[in-house]
């Protein structure tokens, strides 16, 4: 096993941004698989003391296994980031399709659809034992 560094991945851009930081596409530069990156600013953890729900957060990600939730693939450190490796979902998010996808909202049948995924989604979470916000 090779060690994991920012120079494993090719950058691309930004997905979305948090409270911590930002998330961003990126790709392995060995297999061309792509991923998103979460990439949280040390300087915002500490000034937060959000240094335990980091560690929590990559070590729920690292336990689920799950079609409806990303998991971990990778985690490594630079020197102003903790950067989270994340299986990426592709399509978009949700408030992108509800607004830019044709006429606002969505048709009776995608809904039931997205809250089924949803259901599963936390329905793996809570058999893991972790719940969500």
């Amino acid at each position: 096993r090779q060690s994991v560094t920012k120079d494993t991945f090719r950058q691309y851009r930004i997905l979305g941004k948090g409270g911590f930081g930002e998330v961003c596409a990126c790709q392995v530069r060995a297999t061309g698989k792509m991923y998103a990156c979460k990439k949280l600013e040390k300087k915002r953890i500490k000034k937060r003391k959000g240094e335990a729900m980091a560690l929590n957060e990559k070590q729920i990600l690292e336990k689920v296994n799950s079609r409806f939730v990303v998991s971990l693939a990778y985690a490594y450190e630079t020197k102003d980031a903790l950067c989270l490796v994340l299986t990426i979902m592709n399509g978009g998010d949700l408030k992108f399709h509800i607004y830019n996808m044709g006429n606002p909202g969505f048709e009776d049948e995608r809904v039931i659809f997205y809250a089924a995924e949803i259901c599963c989604g936390l329905q793996h979470l809570h058999q893991e034992g972790i719940v969500y916000r």
